[in-house]
């Protein structure tokens, strides 16, 4: 028999209260969670761990679909992250898939300023690709706002790429319903913002991206 990690155990304590808990609150909770699970939405987030995704929306377990990655990027060539979509709308139905960037990301960070960080400097590069998209804007702030505002083009430029997926243009093609989002999280104050970048249909991506990109720069433009 091995012996836990006295670093690992409060960690399991935690567990067990936890479940406790639960359980006490709604008697037969984990058992119907066997059953099935029916999710309305898929979340693709950051990695970060101050950003829990079913927490941040108060869902419970099998309420929400969760990815995560390093800077919530979503990328065609990323089987990992296209798997869950197709899983998720093929099987579990979702109705909406939800891109969520988070204020002051390091991974954006890095990416801004070419800070190195090792194997992750191949993966952030998805996102220097959106810096060098709009650099000149981006130069134009104080540079106090540029990583938040780098986040926040990086959430509509992946959400958009989430648009363009196969597995998203073959659901809207055969009828269903889908809807996609961008939304940032706030680290200093706990708040979801909804960037307005809502995509319906493939019509929908392009032109709802442009104005979800220009309310971002005018609103930016405001407080610089």
């Amino acid at each position: 028999m091995t012996t836990t990690n006295p670093e690992l155990q409060d960690l399991l304590d935690n567990n067990k209260r936890w479940a406790a808990d639960t359980e006490a609150r709604e008697p037969g909770f984990f058992s119907s969670l066997l059953k099935q699970q029916t999710p309305q939405y898929l979340w693709i987030g950051c990695a970060d761990s101050r950003v829990p995704a079913n927490e941040l929306v108060d869902l419970l377990p099998g309420e929400l679909f969760v990815h995560r990655n390093v800077a919530n990027v979503v990328v065609h060539s990323d089987l990992n992250c296209l798997s869950v979509m197709q899983f998720a709308v093929d099987q579990l139905k979702v109705r909406h898939i939800i891109v969520v960037g988070h204020s002051n990301c390091g991974g954006v960070r890095a990416a801004l300023y070419d800070i190195r960080t090792g194997l992750a400097d191949n993966w952030i590069r998805h996102v220097q690709d959106v810096r060098n998209d709009h650099l000149a804007w981006l130069d134009s702030l104080p540079e106090a706002r540029r990583v938040d505002a780098l986040c926040e083009l990086n959430v509509l430029e992946q959400a958009r790429n989430a648009c363009q997926t196969t597995v998203v243009q073959d659901a809207w093609q055969r009828g269903q319903e889908i809807v996609v989002h961008g939304w940032v999280y706030g680290l200093h104050n706990g708040l979801l913002e909804d960037l307005q970048l809502t995509a319906t249909k493939a019509e929908d991506v392009e032109p709802s991206y442009r104005r979800a990109l220009e309310r971002v720069k005018a609103r930016y433009a405001t407080v610089a």
